[in-house]
Formats: C-alpha cells, sequence, structure tokens
C-alpha cells in the first residue's frame, strides 16, 4: 500500500450529509476522501425530496433530530445566501381538515416552543382563507410556521462537494466499498477500483448506512426502507398558493403537503410506502392516484394543471424516532444513520456535531492554512435574474445569450459550465441537476439533443 492511497478519514457516501462532512473537514489540515458508489453527488435519498428547508417545528422535543435540525436552519439559511443556492422563505400553513385534527393544532405550537421555534401560531379560518384562496372548502383550523422555506436540494450538495474539492478533499465516484478490515494502525476498504488505508472512516451511506455499519461490527439500527411519491405540476399552477400547505403530522409521517418550489413549478406528495427494495423509486398508479385523491381536498384547482414530471425518492427510515448518529472514539469510526427527510436541513449541522465528536475522540483538527472558498452556484431560482437576463454575463461571453432549453431558459454557457465545474456534470442527469435544463414542460424532447451536443464539444 503506498503513501497515494493513504488517508486521515474516509468518508463512504457523497449525500448532502457526507459532502457536509467532506466541507467541515476541509477546514483541518487532513487528508480527506469522500467514495460514492453512484457517478453524480446527492444521488440518493438527497436527490429527491421535498426540497423544504424545515424550522424543527415538529420534531421530537430534546431529540438530537430537534438540536441539529434548529441548528441546520439557522446555518444552511445563511450558507445559501453565501453560496448562491436557490432559497425563498414562503412560509408554512398547517391546515386541519376535522374536528380532531383541530384539537391538536395547540398540540402542535405548544411542541414547536418545546422544540424552540416560537413563532408558530393559530389563525383564524378568515385569515387562512385570505392567504390562500384556492385552498379547498372545509378547513377547520390552521397554524402558521414563518420561516419554513423552499431550498433547491440539487445545488446544495454539489456546493458542499464543492467546496470541499477545492479545499483539497479528494472525490472518488463511482466506488464501492467491497470489504472491510482492521489492524492494528487503520482501516483497510477493499473496493472496486482498489484499497485503501485510513485512520478515521465516516459511515454516510444512507440507505445502505446499516449494512456497512454491520461490517464495522454494529448493529444499532435497521434502515426499512419508506418510499415517497411526488408530482411536479407546471409552472402556470405557481400561482394557486403562496405558502407551504402542511397537513396536521403523525408519528409516521409528515403527510401530503403542497408546495410551491424555487424553480416555479408546484409540488405534491410524498406518499409514505415501506418498500423492501433500497432502490426502489418507482412510481406506482395506486401512489399517483392517491395523490390526486389528497390534492382535490387540499387545492382542488390543482388537478387540472399540467403535470410536469413524477418521481420518488426513499428515505432512510429506522426502527428509532431519531437520527442513529454515534462515534466510536477507540475504533476510529463515525456512523451517520436514520437521516431522514429533514437531512437536508440539518445537513451542516450534523457534520458540526460529527465533527466535533471525532475531535473528541482523538482526531487532530488542526486548522488549515485558508479557509475554504464558498463556491457561487449557478443561479437556479425561476424569481433571480437568469443567465439569459443578465445582460453583464452576455457581454462576457455570448453563450449566456443562447438558450438551448426554452423551458427552462437554460443557455449554453451554463450547460458548459456544469459540464466543466471542478465537480462536473457526467451525464445528462447531472445537467439537469446543475442547470434544469431537460427539467421543464417538454423533459427534454426539444433540447435533449442540443444538450447532448454539448458532451462532444466539452
Amino acid at each position: 500500500m503506498t503513501d497515494d492511497h493513504t488517508y486521515d478519514v474516509v468518508i463512504i457516501g457523497a449525500g448532502v450529509v457526507g459532502t457536509a462532512i467532506g466541507r467541515q473537514l476541509a477546514r483541518y489540515r487532513l487528508r480527506t476522501v469522500m467514495l460514492d458508489r453512484c457517478t453524480d453527488v446527492g444521488m440518493g435519498t438527497s436527490k429527491a425530496n421535498t426540497a423544504i428547508l424545515h424550522t424543527g417545528f415538529d420534531t421530537r422535543p430534546g431529540s438530537l433530530e430537534s438540536a441539529l435540525v434548529r441548528r441546520g436552519h439557522e446555518l444552511l439559511t445563511a450558507y445559501a445566501g453565501r453560496a448562491g443556492i436557490a432559497l425563498e422563505k414562503t412560509g408554512a400553513v398547517l391546515v386541519a381538515w376535522d374536528a380532531e385534527q383541530a384539537v391538536r393544532l395547540d398540540d402542535v405550537v405548544t411542541k414547536s416552543k418545546a422544540n424552540g421555534y416560537l413563532r408558530a401560531h393559530r389563525i383564524t379560518l378568515e385569515e387562512l382563507y385570505r392567504r390562500e384562496p384556492a385552498l379547498g372548502g372545509g378547513a377547520t383550523g390552521a397554524v402558521v410556521i414563518p420561516d419554513e422555506s423552499i431550498i433547491c436540494p440539487w445545488s446544495t450538495s454539489i456546493a458542499y462537494a464543492t467546496e470541499a474539492v477545492g479545499a483539497g478533499v479528494e472525490l472518488r465516484l463511482g466506488v464501492e466499498v467491497t470489504a472491510v478490515t482492521r489492524d492494528a494502525d487503520a482501516w483497510l476498504l477493499r473496493t472496486t477500483s482498489g484499497s485503501l488505508r485510513s485512520d478515521w472512516v465516516v459511515n454516510a451511506a444512507g440507505l445502505g448506512s446499516d449494512l456497512l455499519n454491520h461490517q464495522f461490527g454494529h448493529d444499532e439500527f435497521t434502515v426499512a426502507p419508506r418510499r415517497g411519491q411526488l408530482i411536479v405540476f407546471d409552472k402556470m399552477a405557481r400561482p394557486l398558493l403562496s405558502s407551504i400547505l402542511l397537513p396536521v403530522p403523525t408519528e409516521r409521517t409528515k403527510g401530503v403537503l403542497v408546495a410551491p418550489t424555487v424553480y416555479g413549478n408546484v409540488l405534491l406528495g410524498p406518499t409514505a410506502e415501506d418498500v423492501p427494495d433500497r432502490q426502489d423509486t418507482a412510481t406506482t398508479a395506486v401512489g399517483i392516484h392517491g395523490l390526486f385523491d389528497a390534492a382535490r381536498r387540499i387545492l382542488p384547482d390543482l388537478i387540472n394543471e399540467e403535470v410536469t414530471a413524477t418521481y420518488a425518492g426513499l428515505r432512510a427510515a429506522t426502527e428509532h424516532p431519531d437520527y442513529q448518529i454515534t462515534t466510536h472514539d477507540r475504533e476510529h469510526y463515525a456512523c451517520v444513520g436514520g437521516i431522514r427527510s429533514t437531512g437536508l436541513t440539518a445537513s451542516l449541522a450534523i457534520a458540526e456535531h460529527v465533527v466535533d465528536g471525532m475531535g473528541a475522540g482523538g482526531l487532530s483538527l488542526a486548522e488549515a492554512d485558508h479557509e475554504p472558498a464558498v463556491p457561487h452556484m449557478p443561479q437556479l431560482a425561476e424569481r433571480a435574474t437568469r443567465a439569459f437576463e443578465d445582460t453583464r454575463m452576455i457581454e462576457d461571453d455570448p453563450a449566456y445569450g443562447h438558450i438551448i432549453c426554452f423551458c427552462e431558459r437554460v443557455t449554453e454557457g451554463e450547460v458548459r459550465d456544469a459540464l466543466r465545474a471542478p465537480v462536473p456534470a457526467v451525464d445528462l442527469g447531472g445537467v439537469r441537476r446543475r442547470t434544469r435544463a431537460t427539467n421543464g414542460r417538454c423533459q427534454g424532447f426539444f433540447c435533449g439533443a442540443a444538450v447532448a451536443a454539448q458532451f462532444a464539444s466539452g
């Protein structure tokens, strides 16, 4: 084994949590590498979620999740502003639809206060329908959560990875860990692209975190994949609502919501289905019909709008009601498991928590000579000035004035930049997540060939 394959820290998993940990470790004089079996960052649970930046008002009081979501909301709000990640504070309205749910609204406000979020409050039905006039009839009560926001989930993982790579952290994609052994000095990881040694290992493997945890000799939790199907409606539906519309949550799920997106669409979902297959991201007729039934009650006019896309994501649910984050000091192993739908919001706080725990467990955290540079992500927000509208960008480079995806108004220059970025797109999906190209009404029917041609030209 050569020094080229020896590290201080190996992070297994490059989703939003793994890349956040990589970004945090980049602040120190460490040789760190992030591994992921996929060909891009953020390809698991991080890729397919409801894209909401949560306040944590409805987490379990006193839980680790509650503390990290609250801290993460603060950190990611600030980071999004610095990195240019699309973020919009829309607020949310939690709506009760029967007498039983209405009674529980006071408990929602009480729980919110216990979680340290003090701005949740009841509103009258008159105020509710004044705020959301397209809401379905029959609501029995509502609570407003003013600081819930919508965010671009794709840019978040890419920004973290870009910052980490820029500060010297290695990123190896398309690499799967196949075996783990330990000698007196370090962990030996065998992978599909060779072997490497590391003093510390961080397990941020998401849906596979329990299986990897077993390889390290632990069995604190078991992942039971929970599938959430969602429907994306065309931008013409956006005027139907001004806030995120939430149901009264249960112990099992936050329920079906209707939310605007930073890209100008409307999102409906998710379902909550336990599935045995950790890669089962199929949508089903039953699931989609169930979402339409929910929409008829929540926002009836939505079902008359055009559907742009449907998709499904998997959440790493476990038998425990809280995150499963453990640092094994003597083994130099940290496990970050059970990170469910709030993981995007909590990501930076999780990274802080994990790295602080590793430092307390013996990892040397000598600060690097230079603070990592925060990247500036491409502007994907529908309500912001896009590249095709920016005269200064076009004057500097006419490629930003040449639109090739007209549904999403993405330019040749933006696609080119995605292919040449420090963490580049390697396929059409990667281009879509970095630019929105092929992600609009025609789903690539018109622009797919033009976008694909960019790969040939580089």
